[in-house]
């Protein structure tokens, strides 16, 4: 500072801050004797003018001992908040930041490092620690040095400007000073009012937290030392008091700071997705698996279809259908729904409470249903969710034709089943409100099984996931039951010979699935659904009825495993696209044989597909009429 170059009094050795107050005294009066001439001259200069202040520093030197324990106290407890204080005169500011440098003699030694830093900003504070004698020698000489520059604190500015009266003032600091030595050599060298500071400080800041709280205030102060440093600060109470308060909202600040920097375990996890936008070439390959061709698009059935629940009390847990076109995708998103609504948190049976979810749960249910899907095409090992941008990623050229949907894709690929879940729940709302949900979950899941391995999983190359009028395929489907998309239902795998030493492989199921799939083809003998899919891991089927997929389940879980609860049951028929208005319960008695002559054109579709599974079971539609 520009103390430390100007002023003669910094030649004089800082004092030892282990010192006990009688070495303080002395070492104080010892270089008060021996100040330069120049200082001498212009104390004798200025002592007529210092005459006035005798008897008002007489009179309120009484006062000194009382207010040191109090500005220390009120410098030690800043912590506690503005303290508010009536005008007092010079004097007794003086004497109460006299009063603040000792109570900082009384911290622990562990902590003096850290307050001499804070002493540190106003260096009549940091000699005052050596002893009152020697701060009022060094406060006459700034005062004079100091009479063409504002003080850095309110010491110099008002102290007696008589050298005589300063002088008999001395003298009687010196002696007082003695008095208090001879009454502290009981105690080491600290006087009654450094005893009580440091009582009345240990039993304010007692314990871990207090001391804490001390020494984030200390660093606090340090990294605000720049500003206090200044010779050009204020010198009035309140400035001191303001510089107080400032302090005590720092430290506010501060505190608040450290409870927000409390980690949130919710915040920790961090997501490992690795994003990437679409490019053209992955765009044409994309239409090409999905159409046959690169100039094809979705059709409107598909770019307005999302995941959106039904508001119906009784069919809250179905999504519902638009249009026709994507039944086949939603039918098996509702059946995976339905997986997490029934059997998620336990194997027990259910009833039909758990058919009616919170709108909340119903859309966790679908983010979970969404991250199975996506895991079980990406083999257990990584998936990939395609959301939009809502600008291109690349300039559609060349045989390509823009739908507005493709172009505008970033690809978010995750190796963590938890990071998938994550990102998923972050982002439902893209695929729940939509308005691209089908199409987003289309494109997720040939990503995530990969483009070559999609179509090596083809019976023939040239086969496409969206056939004529914009109908889902049996291979998308199995992709998205199995996450394999193969193009038949039966188990394993059926080898051809043609005769010619040509083998043609037909590839099926080749495990058994979650969800299974009930077909009206089976009825007419045209294909053969195989137990994995006939018999799946939990008692929910798709329903393939005349070029339309629909959702058949029981709340039975041991309907698959125990032959007595498959005697008598109750399946639940749900259809997005039906406009069903109410909940439609079918029950299937299996000890009993339906006639022969009931099988007629009459018939309802759905019971020829429950009778594929439960052969000649009685179908009792209770009470809704059928649906032919």
């Amino acid at each position: 500072s520009r103390y430390d170059a100007e002023n003669p009094l910094d030649k004089i050795p800082p004092p030892r801050k282990h010192q006990h107050r009688s070495e303080k005294c002395h070492t104080g009066t010892a270089h008060s004797s021996n100040l330069p001439c120049a200082w001498d001259k212009k104390l004798k200069d200025s002592r007529e003018d210092l005459k006035a202040a005798v008897i008002s520093e007489e009179l309120k030197s009484t006062g000194k001992e009382k207010s040191r324990p109090r500005a220390g106290l009120i410098a030690r407890g800043m912590m506690a908040g503005p303290v508010a204080s009536p005008p007092e005169d010079p004097q007794k500011r003086r004497l109460s930041k006299r009063s603040t440098s000792i109570s900082s003699t009384a911290q622990p030694r562990g902590e003096e490092h850290e307050e001499h830093d804070l002493s540190v900003p106003s260096p009549d504070l940091q000699e005052s620690k050596a002893s009152p004698t020697k701060s009022h020698v060094e406060f006459a000489s700034k005062a004079l040095l100091s009479s063409h520059t504002s003080s850095a604190s309110e010491k110099p500015r008002n102290s007696p400007k008589d050298p005589e009266d300063f002088s008999s003032k001395l003298l009687s600091e010196r002696e007082r000073a003695k008095t208090e030595e001879r009454k502290s050599l009981p105690s080491s060298g600290a006087d009654s009012s450094e005893k009580s500071l440091k009582v009345s400080a240990s039993h304010r800041h007692s314990g871990a937290g207090r001391e804490k709280k001390e020494r984030s205030l200390r660093k606090t102060e340090s990294r605000l030392s720049g500003h206090r440093k200044s010779p050009t600060s204020t010198g009035c109470k309140e400035d001191q008091m303001k510089e107080v308060l400032d302090l005590v909202d720092i430290e506010d600040e501060e505190t608040t700071g450290e409870v927000n920097k409390t980690p949130d375990l919710s915040t920790l996890y961090m997501l490992q997705i690795v994003s990437k936008a679409i490019d053209i070439s992955l765009a044409k390959e994309l239409k090409n698996l999905l159409f046959g061709s690169s100039l094809c698009c979705f059709s409107e059935e598909w770019k307005i279809q999302s995941f959106t629940f039904n508001n119906i009390p009784q069919l809250k847990y179905g999504i519902v259908q638009k249009k026709g076109g994507p039944c086949g995708v939603l039918a098996a998103v509702q059946a995976c729904v339905l997986q997490q609504l029934i059997f998620a948190d336990s194997n027990r049976n259910k009833d039909t409470r758990c058919l009616q979810p919170s709108e909340a749960h119903r859309t966790k249910c679908l983010s979970l249903a969404l991250a199975d899907i996506l895991w079980r095409a990406g083999g257990h090992e990584k998936a990939l969710v395609a959301l939009p941008s809502g600008r291109q990623q690349f300039t559609p050229t060349g045989k390509y034709k823009a739908d507005g949907i493709l172009e505008t894709l970033i690809l978010h690929s995750a190796t963590r089943y938890e990071d998938l879940i994550l990102f998923l729940q972050q982002n439902i709302h893209q695929f729940e409100i939509g308005p691209y949900g089908c199409i987003l979950l289309t494109v997720s899941v040939i990503l995530s099984r990969s483009i070559n391995l999609v179509r090596n999983d083809f019976d023939v190359l040239t086969n496409r996931l969206i056939g004529s009028h914009g109908y889902c395929t049996q291979e998308l489907v199995n992709l998205l039951l199995t996450g394999k998309a193969v193009s038949n239902v039966f188990n394993n795998v059926i080898e051809l010979d043609s005769g010619n030493g040509n083998i043609t492989i037909l590839k099926g199921i080749t495990s058994r699935s979650d969800i299974g799939l009930l077909s009206l083809f089976e009825h007419y003998d045209v294909c053969q659904v195989g137990c994995y899919l006939k018999t799946p891991k939990y008692p929910i089927w798709l329903v393939c009825s005349e070029s339309h997929f629909s959702v058949l389940f029981c709340l039975e879980k041991d309907l698959l495993s125990d032959w007595k609860t498959g005697r008598r049951f109750d399946l639940y028929y749900y259809d997005g696209l039906a406009n069903q208005d109410e909940e439609i319960r079918l029950t299937v008695d299996t000890t009993q044989v339906c006639p022969e002559n009931k099988e007629n054109d009459l018939t309802p579709p759905l019971e020829h597909c429950i009778r594929t599974k439960w052969q000649g079971a009685v179908i009792d539609w209770n009470g809704t009429e059928p649906i032919l």
